[in-house]
């Protein structure tokens, strides 16, 4: 399954999505960086960390633990 971790740089709770995605058993997955785009910005600028499932675009906002992305990835 294709995933997308939409973050920032210098953002501790981007670090602790990674954490949780890591305890989820998600090793692979892309990195969408939002800083300097004012698009993306815009969208998703207090939301993230956002997981984002590619097949159908459905969103995981923060907070999420392990077992909500485990939710997330089965539905």
């Amino acid at each position: 399954m294709s995933l997308t971790l939409i973050q920032r740089d210098d953002c501790h709770l981007c670090d602790q999505a990674w954490e949780q995605l890591a305890a989820a058993g998600v090793a692979d997955f892309a990195s969408l960086w939002i800083d300097g785009d004012a698009a993306l910005e815009a969208r998703y600028g207090a939301r993230i960390p956002v997981l984002r499932r590619e097949a159908d675009g459905a969103e995981l906002d923060w907070p999420f633990s392990g077992e909500a992305v485990r939710r997330f990835l089965a539905a």
